[in-house]
């Protein structure tokens, strides 16, 4: 797959016409200039490839500075986008989830989690020891790209519930906060 950047204004003619949570923005592409789905067994080019000749530099994603975007836009793109459509595992997509949530408001974020808990155990906290504290079976995992651990080891009730109080706490709008609940 190559990467290509496009400006603001593209990228959102081209998000607006999505029609299902997790399409891809190659997949929207294809459909709007009538090429069809991609062949079974075709494979996307790779990232970050140079050609032998030297001629083509690299290509590089730059990294979407989540505070000065729109949060709820910030949200909708990571539901959009690639890297979240290829996560096949609840517990890969709540943990992208949580990572962009904290990077969107990290005070916010921290100001939510502060307040979840469960009756017996502590959901969030700044090392893994005191997850381990509240339960030996937890199952903490590192948020990355923050400085918190959440445990894992709950169904996906749990987790919904876990990310529609944080973005409640964090301001989002309640059909943002449902379209994110229910990809995950």
């Amino acid at each position: 797959m190559k990467t290509i950047d496009v400006d603001e204004e593209l990228y959102s003619y081209i998000a607006s016409h999505t029609q299902h949570i997790g399409e891809s923005a190659s997949e929207i592409l294809r459909r709007m200039l009538n090429l069809g789905p991609q062949a079974p067994g075709t494979t996307c080019a790779p990232v970050a490839t140079d050609s032998a000749d030297n001629k083509t530099p690299p290509v590089t994603p730059r990294p979407v500075k989540a505070t000065s975007q729109d949060p709820v836009r910030v949200m909708r793109e990571l539901l959009l986008s690639d890297s979240y459509a290829e996560k096949k595992k609840t517990i890969d997509r709540f943990m992208l989830v949580l990572s962009v949530l904290y990077n969107i408001d990290p005070q916010g974020f921290s100001k939510s989690t502060d307040e979840l808990h469960g009756r017996t155990r502590v959901y969030f906290a700044g090392d893994e020891h005191t997850l381990l504290a509240s339960g030996k079976t937890s199952k903490p995992r590192h948020i990355p790209g923050t400085p918190f651990w959440v445990i894992t080891n709950t169904n996906t009730q749990r987790k919904q519930s876990m990310v529609e109080q944080i973005m409640q706490g964090m301001g989002f709008p309640a059909n943002t906060v449902e379209k994110v609940c229910n990809t995950l």
